[in-house]
């Protein structure tokens, strides 16, 4: 498919930490300890049939010019042959993007620390589909803001109890980080979370971490290859382009963290820096086919 192999790398200026949200608010590319698991799995994992994606069609151009935007290019329909595929039991692997020669990207969007009514509004309009990695002590006050995101078809997936540095932490620690934000989202949202995401991308390549993740449930560990910051996107490649099948790492933030900007106006900006490069944005999920059994 012409895909390029590229090492996926966690992120994060451990300096520039804010303490109300969890998350730095200008993350940067830091090396991994270790090449990344392949994001392939063992055979006996079959593709499941694929799920739908939003409705984009029946997006009217006027919704697209409410939140100053253009309309965004329509994903494809996804594919039978989900090209990552997970295994039900051992290592989990470790990928930053998906091996797709569709031209489309996946928005990631971390903690939940904003809670902007206005962007469940977006996103309900627009029908554009996003994966949340949610931090249990960020969104237990109020669990219920990211069901009508979830009822979009948006997945809910694990991303710790606390945003902690993971290698910092003991094999005990982060076992407890993983599996207690596991078992809280499961009770909340009544879908166990299939994917991890480390605070900062830290850790990501460890086999302490890695032995957490599987004792905890998740089936893998997700990085990223650009991170949303304000009006523009932070790239690890170097010739600074989307490539197909690009995570895109962005917050759940607000004008305190955003220099007065809302929630709304930096997804907006993130979107268009998408369609200026011609992309579409496709659901992760369907691209990721689930242990099977």
């Amino acid at each position: 498919m012409g895909v390029r192999e590229r090492i996926g790398y966690g992120a994060g200026a451990l300096a520039v930490l804010l303490a109300a949200s969890g998350c730095g608010s200008d993350p940067a590319p830091a090396g991994a300890s270790a090449a990344p698991a392949a994001p392939a799995a063992a055979s006996s994992a079959a593709a499941a049939a694929p799920s739908p994606s939003p409705a984009q069609d029946a997006v009217p151009e006027a919704a697209w010019a409410k939140w100053g935007l253009k309309p965004m290019p329509k994903a494809p329909a996804p594919p039978a042959d989900r090209p990552i595929k997970l295994a039900k039991s051992g290592q989990v692997p470790v990928f930053s993007e998906v091996p797709t020669s569709d031209k489309v990207v996946f928005i990631t969007l971390d903690d939940g620390a904003e809670k902007d009514p206005k962007f469940v509004q977006m996103l309900t309009e627009l029908k554009v589909p996003i994966t949340m990695f949610l931090t249990k002590d960020i969104v237990k006050s109020d669990y219920g803001y990211f069901k009508p995101l979830q009822a979009l078809g948006n997945s809910i997936q694990n991303h710790t109890v606390s945003h902690p540095v993971m290698s910092k932490l003991t094999a005990a620690q982060q076992k407890s980080q993983i599996c207690d934000d596991q078992a809280a989202l499961t009770e909340q949202y009544g879908t166990a979370p299939y994917l991890f995401r480390p605070p900062y991308g830290d850790g990501a390549n460890t086999p302490a971490l890695n032995t957490s993740v599987q004792e905890c449930g998740p089936r893998a560990v997700v990085l990223w290859r650009e991170s949303m910051q304000i009006h523009d996107m932070q790239y690890q490649a170097a010739d600074k382009k989307l490539k197909s099948g690009d995570i895109i790492l962005a917050h759940f933030r607000g004008p305190s963290e955003l220099k007065g900007e809302t929630m709304t106006q930096m997804f907006g900006e993130l979107l268009a820096r998408i369609q200026e490069q011609g992309f579409a944005v496709a659901r992760l999920d369907d691209y990721i086919a689930k242990p099977a059994g």
